[in-house]
């Protein structure tokens, strides 16, 4: 259900007390996508640190190899394991979704941290536009192929990372492909406002189940996203990284999110900085979340 007495977007976060806990997440078991690099590698540093299980997901083994390594060793913690699944599929998600049900008996964070950004208009192998794609439709698919875990392991939490960017969103159900004039900020917008609204109808659907989905926005961070996959913009991308947090802080939010218990029974928010604040005005209206929750299930082949 939609928490009330949200703040006024714009207006100073509501700060809530940080956790204190060094072995709070033991017992816990947690699924990251984008887990290789940036602010869900950070994350699983953080949560393996907290007696967490982890599991990695990641698009190439050898990186992620390389990743639970490392995760392992600034961790202390052995509990961190490798799923392979490519985000641009949604034949990979589904075998991501099956090989994660037929290894583990419950999952208590699904943590959908993986996202892109890309300079020209490109279509995954499934024919969607890879924006929409990697960042929103294939969290909504593995989000709902894991449901049934999460709700029998509740209490459970779904974790979307979106951004400040949803702000500018814009859905257009006639061109949620944007064949019709495409933008690097126009594509991640859509799609970080997708997830908003996702988080949103989530919380609706999930009352009195168990399972909370918040959202947030990391802050500017200084991750690969912003980097080589802009093209001739890589070098506008480095510079400005110059002037962004680190991953370690930017997960902090998320991190926050997936553990806090200042936040158990807490659903339906978006959070900056660990405090709630108000999202986009497009994305309270539950007309759109389910005209969106529909066509998405159409586009991935859920009933």
């Amino acid at each position: 259900m939609l928490s009330s007495g949200i703040q006024e977007s714009g207006a100073r976060n509501e700060m809530i007390p940080e956790m204190d806990g060094t072995r709070s997440m033991e017992g816990k078991i947690c699924l990251i996508t984008g887990a290789s690099s940036g602010i869900g590698k950070a994350s699983a540093e953080q949560l393996a640190s907290m007696g967490a299980s982890v599991i990695m997901v990641c698009r190439n083994r050898e990186r992620g190899e390389r990743a639970i390594a490392d995760v392992q060793t600034k961790s202390g913690s052995r509990s961190v394991e490798l799923i392979l699944a490519d985000l641009a599929s949604l034949g990979s998600v589904r075998a991501c979704a099956q090989e994660y049900q037929e290894t583990h008996e419950s999952l208590h964070l699904l943590l959908n941290n993986a996202g892109l950004v890309r300079l020209r208009r490109s279509l995954t192998a499934d024919g969607f536009e890879t924006t929409f794609q990697v960042n929103y439709l294939s969290p909504f698919l593995l989000t709902n192929l894991l449901l049934p875990l999460l709700k029998r392991s509740a209490p459970s939490r779904i974790v979307n990372v979106s951004s400040v960017a949803h702000y500018g969103g814009r859905l257009d159900f006639g061109d949620l492909q944007l064949e019709r004039g495409y933008g690097v900020m126009r594509a991640y917008s859509q799609s970080k406002l997708a997830l908003v609204l996702l988080t949103h109808e989530l919380a609706r659907r999930l009352e009195g189940t168990g399972v909370t989905a918040n959202c947030l926005h990391p802050g500017g961070v200084a991750t690969k996203i912003w980097g080589s996959p802009l093209g001739p913009a890589s070098f506008l991308g480095r510079v400005t990284r110059l002037f962004m947090m680190s991953p370690d802080e930017g997960a902090k939010t998320q991190v926050y999110l997936a553990s806090s218990p200042e936040v158990n029974g807490v659903s339906g928010e978006y959070f900056e900085k660990k405090g709630r604040k108000k999202s986009s005005a497009e994305s309270y209206d539950r007309i759109m979340a389910e005209r969106l929750w529909d066509a998405s299930a159409a586009m991935v082949g859920l009933s």
